[in-house]
């Protein structure tokens, strides 16, 4: 039972591993998470704006994910050009495109008046 448990988070890991090597889109996310991570340290973020950036940044790479994973099965099962393919990878692409924009709204609520105080 544990050993599958520990397998379990093990190609969690691989999987998440993978997506960051060869997502170039995961990468620009990545860099821009350890940037808001450095400035909300220099900002020194309350808990519930960590909170807000921890969430939105998980909503993001998760969504990556799912993009991810929905791009590698369409391609499995279709890998002739279909239009029903191309409209699922453009719905998971879109997806992430949503997430990244709220979570981009949430570092411009956090981080916006935090800017401006120092002009």
């Amino acid at each position: 039972m544990l050993r599958k448990r520990l397998n379990s988070f093990r190609y969690a890991i691989a999987g998440i591993a993978d997506m960051a090597r060869t997502q170039a889109n995961v990468k620009i996310h990545l860099l821009a998470t350890v940037l808001v991570v450095i400035a909300g340290c220099y900002f020194g973020l309350t808990r519930t704006e960590w909170c807000l950036i921890s969430l939105a940044i998980a909503l993001v790479l998760a969504a990556e994910g799912f993009n991810t994973a929905l791009e590698h099965l369409t391609d499995l099962v279709s890998p002739e050009y279909h239009s029903l393919a191309g409209k699922t990878k453009d719905v998971a692409a879109g997806a992430v495109l949503l997430a990244a924009i709220g979570a981009a709204a949430v570092g411009l609520l956090i981080f916006l008046p935090k800017i401006m105080a120092l002009l």
